[in-house]
């Protein structure tokens, strides 16, 4: 199918695309790697009448590890990030995440900021964003704000981003210490977006105790979930296999996933809860194993 006619905007710098924006409201769709965009143009589910395309848009591709955390601009490309030098020695859970996102076709081209801000909740960049307490800066007509995860995500493909604003840079704070990660996703085929997900991050204390305990769910919601109780259940306590039970166990009662013909809603539930116990017996092994993560 062909996408309905518009008009192109081919911006080549920041204040251009925002002007842009702020001269077509709501009629205008920013374009990045396009990996969603243009299937919704193709099959017609968006209508924009005017695409302003970033990709020539110099600064916006950036990508820093440094600092404790992770600095990645909005148009770094997916497979740029699952390849940086450091990364996954710093944080596997990011390469980890990223190496389930589609095909690397799709990732080749597929930028960071363009998933966040088309916010599906069954990916896996909005997970990332919450597990590991990222912020967002926006840049729109009146300057720069920044925003937690918590509050960028609204509901279904919905974000806090206003219509002429764009999303410039992601900050992903690193954890430290006696860390172990995992996520994990079930998919009807490989690339598929999932049916359900779990990323688990867990930081061990020196008497074996859990310190701090972080958990984030695709495709159980209207948005990346993190299952507060579920975290609370399993923080400050030795996970063995009795508290990691309980701890996922408790993600059931957190969550309200829809049905459809992949899969109805208990079973979604029920495949969280499984996940999540897996992911989190993952995390912790590995969290026993592992030395102290040293500051990037």
């Amino acid at each position: 199918m062909k996408p309905p006619p518009f008009d192109y905007v081919a911006a080549t710098s920041l204040d251009e695309a925002v002007a842009a924006l702020q001269e077509h409201g709501d009629d205008a769709k920013l374009l990045a790697g396009g990996q969603s965009l243009v299937p919704l143009l193709a099959f017609r589910l968006a209508r924009p009448s005017v695409l302003v395309d970033l990709n020539r848009v110099a600064g916006l591709d950036g990508l820093e590890l440094a600092d404790g955390e992770l600095r990645v601009g909005a148009m770094a490309r997916q497979r740029d990030v699952e390849r940086l030098p450091g990364l996954r020695e710093r944080c596997p859970l990011i390469p980890e995440a990223i190496e389930l996102v589609g095909h690397v076709a799709i990732r080749n081209r597929g930028t960071v900021g363009g998933s966040l801000a088309h916010a599906d909740p069954a990916a896996e960049w909005p997970a990332l964003a919450a597990i590991l307490d990222a912020e967002l800066d926006l840049a729109g007509p009146g300057g720069t704000r920044t925003l937690p995860a918590r509050d960028f995500f609204v509901s279904y493909f919905t974000t806090a981003l206003e219509p002429d604003e764009v999303l410039t840079q992601i900050r992903l704070p690193l954890p430290n210490g006696r860390t172990g990660s995992c996520f994990l996703e079930l998919s009807r085929r490989h690339g598929d977006f999932a049916l359900a997900g779990v990323g688990a991050l867990v930081t061990l204390g020196e008497d074996g105790g859990a310190t701090d305990v972080r958990l984030g769910l695709i495709g159980v919601g209207d948005r990346p979930v993190r299952p507060a109780a579920a975290e609370s259940a399993l923080r400050g306590r030795v996970p063995d296999d009795a508290a990691i039970a309980e701890a996922a166990a408790a993600v059931a009662g957190e969550i309200e996933p829809n049905g459809d013909i992949h899969g109805s809603a208990e079973y979604r539930r029920h495949l969280a809860t499984v996940l999540t116990r897996r992911a989190l017996a993952t995390a912790v092994e590995r969290a026993r194993g592992g030395e102290p993560a040293a500051a990037a």
